[in-house]
């Protein structure tokens, strides 16, 4: 989302404190001395999000309460990485001191379903059911729990793409058409850092911030991910060693930049040293405030296979609004997410607003999803990412262990980049380390 440079910074920081306060809770349940909810359908109710995620909230909130007269909404910047910290306490409390409204990522929702069962309300009852298929494909598997009902409502969707210097790709005389995997990407690099100095892209080598976003895009471009469907553990399986193959290539080659330290990937971008960026959606936005200088030099691709004739779009993260279960007003808070994310208009005057890319399928009939972009020179860069979701791609089963997956994923990927270490074995080891952590089995 572009009110973040990525989610590879907020997990480093709040993982540690985030697993620990989950699993101390795990064996509430999110149950006991609690307060007690309702289904109240009027008075004030009040949304917790951050930054402009909560700028695009308060968007709606002026016809909202036109609408639907009775019904006050308070929306409150609680602060990223500080709004992990409040929900998860406030689960293991019981769904004390919650907000009526709960603004949660997608790596986040699994674990908080898994761990505290009855601290989300179950919005099937309340009817979300009716739009298990307006939504892009594969985000609706993620709200569901093991009581198979919905628990949140997706808003905000990021398909892949890889964003790239449309003039260090001229000099260098690759054309963006002949690239469709990884291997083309690569060997293409020596030429691009010949022409322009650039490499092709950066990574917290060492993984002071547990850098994983690339490697899980390149699982993800191929179906899979830390965890299969069954949460069976999958971070040694041939997709997750061929995306760290992907990664030791770049490095060997010399193409990849070492992006420890505060602000070094803004640094390294402003100077014109990195040639490509693979971000989802939110860059968008991102990029064009944060470097008009290099506006017209910037285009947006199809991200590449993660082996050749694989597939070339997925969906690598997203966000939901649920309701906690404490909530006195439970049926007024289905009526705010209902509002603000099934209804077109509404949810691209939030994406105006705050920026964040909406999951509505029907809002991408919007004009503005097929407008050109200055920045990218005229470059349909929305509709790209429009047409990219219509490929379909698969639900990422996240998890409740994720930020152990992250952890020991990290340590793989710094011990190939800093140390030569061999991919598959260690991925292998750091499969079995997730296994014994998490008592989940490897599969086959």
């Amino acid at each position: 989302m572009p009110h973040q440079l990525s989610r590879r910074q907020l997990l480093q920081l709040v993982t540690a404190s985030a697993a620990g306060l989950g699993l101390a809770a795990c064996g509430s349940n999110g149950s006991g001395s609690g307060a007690a909810g309702g289904d109240g359908d009027s008075g004030q109710i009040t949304v917790w999000s951050w930054t402009t995620a909560a700028k695009a909230l308060r968007a709606v909130v002026p016809s909202f309460e036109r609408d639907n007269p009775g019904i006050k909404v308070d929306i409150q910047d609680v602060g990223e990485p500080a709004i992990w910290d409040k929900i998860t306490v406030g689960l293991a409390s019981g769904g004390k001191g919650l907000a009526d409204v709960l603004h949660i990522g997608v790596d986040y929702l699994p674990g908080y379903l898994e761990k505290f069962p009855d601290g989300l309300a179950d919005l099937s009852k309340l009817g979300a059911d009716q739009y298990k298929g307006a939504f892009a494909q594969g985000l609706w598997p993620t709200v569901i729990g093991e009581d198979k009902a919905a628990h949140a409502l997706p808003w905000e969707v990021n398909p892949l793409g890889l964003f790239y210097r449309q003039d260090y790709f001229e000099k260098a005389g690759v054309d963006p058409a002949d690239i469709s995997s990884w291997d083309d990407l690569i060997a293409a690099g020596p030429k691009i850092l010949s022409a322009t100095g650039a490499q092709l892209l950066g990574l917290d080598k060492p993984g002071t911030t547990q850098d994983m976003d690339f490697f899980q895009n390149l699982m993800q471009l191929q179906g899979a991910f830390y965890f299969d469907h069954d949460g069976k553990v999958t971070l040694a399986s041939p997709a997750a060693v061929q995306a760290l193959t992907v990664i030791k290539r770049l490095n060997d080659g010399g193409l990849l930049a070492d992006i420890a330290g505060q602000g070094t990937w803004k640094r390294l971008v402003s100077q014109g040293k990195l040639a490509t960026s693979p971000d989802p959606a939110w860059a968008v936005e991102y990029l064009a405030t944060k470097f008009p200088d290099q506006s017209g030099k910037w285009r947006v691709m199809q991200p590449p296979a993660a082996v050749p004739g694989g597939g070339r779009s997925a969906i690598v993260n997203s966000t939901y609004l649920a309701v906690s279960t404490s909530s006195k007003r439970r049926r007024a808070a289905w009526r705010f997410i209902e509002y603000a994310l099934t209804k077109p208009a509404e949810i691209n005057r939030m994406f105006t607003s705050g920026g964040v890319f909406p999951a509505l399928s029907a809002a991408y009939t919007d004009p503005k999803f097929s407008a050109p972009h200055p920045f990218y020179g005229g470059q349909k860069v929305l509709k790209s990412f429009v047409d990219s979701l219509g490929s379909g791609s698969d639900a990422t089963n996240f998890t409740g262990d994720y930020t152990r997956a992250l952890k020991l994923a990290s340590d793989a990927q710094s011990q190939v980049l800093l140390k030569g270490a061999d991919p598959a074995g260690a991925l292998k080891d750091a499969a079995k380390q997730l296994a014994q952590q998490t008592g989940r089995q490897q599969a086959a």
